[in-house]
């Protein structure tokens, strides 16, 4: 229910709910449902449903229990804003959120119209940041409805980056986030795609965090020393862009 993370933004996970279905092109290798089928032939409680949603109400305690202020990612196994997911339950998670003002909470949705839609009814707690998950230009709508939010940092994914994007309104955002997609069936990401990006949050002075090229072979730079596992950067597929590791993020807010 709640793991130590290897992603590169973020510390730990904690998954209140499990389970999800696809609503674009961004979600055509999901890496969590992968993961929830594994999961779910070692046995693993949580995972009994494999990856239809499922609530996971015994883990609205966890966060309480660690008492030394963490970077929580909420919900790496699924959408807290799934339509499926009753919006009072929603509001029990704000509310552990909101109660555990030592951590900080990252949640990242592609339904960024049910977001919009409920985000005036929910509380918004200094140590929330909230994001959406962009894959290409068509998905680039989903901003205005994060920007619509009450949430005091506002971040964007943009992985994986399957296809260019060359208008990005982003002057609300606080942190620009892009990687490459990896595993089996991985997409490979152009530089350029990624160079344009980088270039718009500069110029418009927004923390920018290169996570991962996804496979060594996508990287424009085959000699990237963080492609290989020792060394302390390394990424999946390494992390350099022109011989720079950008990994810009906002400040941890405070309540």
């Amino acid at each position: 229910m709640a793991t130590h993370s290897s992603i590169e933004w973020t510390q730990m996970t904690w998954n209140p709910v499990t389970g999800c279905n696809k609503v674009s092109q961004g979600c055509k290798n999901c890496y969590a449902e992968r993961m929830a089928k594994r999961l779910q032939g070692m046995g693993v409680w949580q995972y009994r449903n494999g990856f239809r949603l499922t609530l996971a109400p015994d883990a609205l305690e966890i966060p309480f229990g660690w008492r030394e202020p963490r970077i929580i990612f909420v919900n790496s196994m699924s959408d807290l804003f799934h339509e499926d997911i009753p919006e009072e339950y929603i509001r029990q998670v704000f509310a552990v959120m909101s109660a555990t003002p030592r951590h900080t909470y990252q949640i990242l949705t592609k339904r960024a119209r049910r977001l919009s839609a409920i985000a005036h009814r929910l509380e918004w707690p200094a140590n929330v940041w909230m994001g959406v998950s962009v894959e290409d230009q068509k998905a680039t709508d989903r901003i205005q409805h994060l920007v619509s939010t009450g949430a005091r940092t506002k971040f964007l994914s943009i992985e994986p980056l399957i296809g260019p994007i060359l208008s990005l309104p982003i002057r609300s955002l606080d942190c620009v986030i892009v990687g490459g997609e990896s595993g089996p069936r991985a997409r490979p990401m152009q530089k350029r795609w990624v160079d344009t990006i980088r270039d718009i949050c500069l110029d418009a002075g927004i923390p920018f965090f290169f996570k991962q090229w996804g496979k060594p072979e996508f990287n424009a730079n085959p000699a990237d020393p963080t492609i290989h596992k020792a060394h302390p950067m390394h990424a999946k597929g390494g992390c350099q862009l022109d011989g720079v590791v950008y990994r810009q993020l906002p400040a941890m807010a405070s309540a």
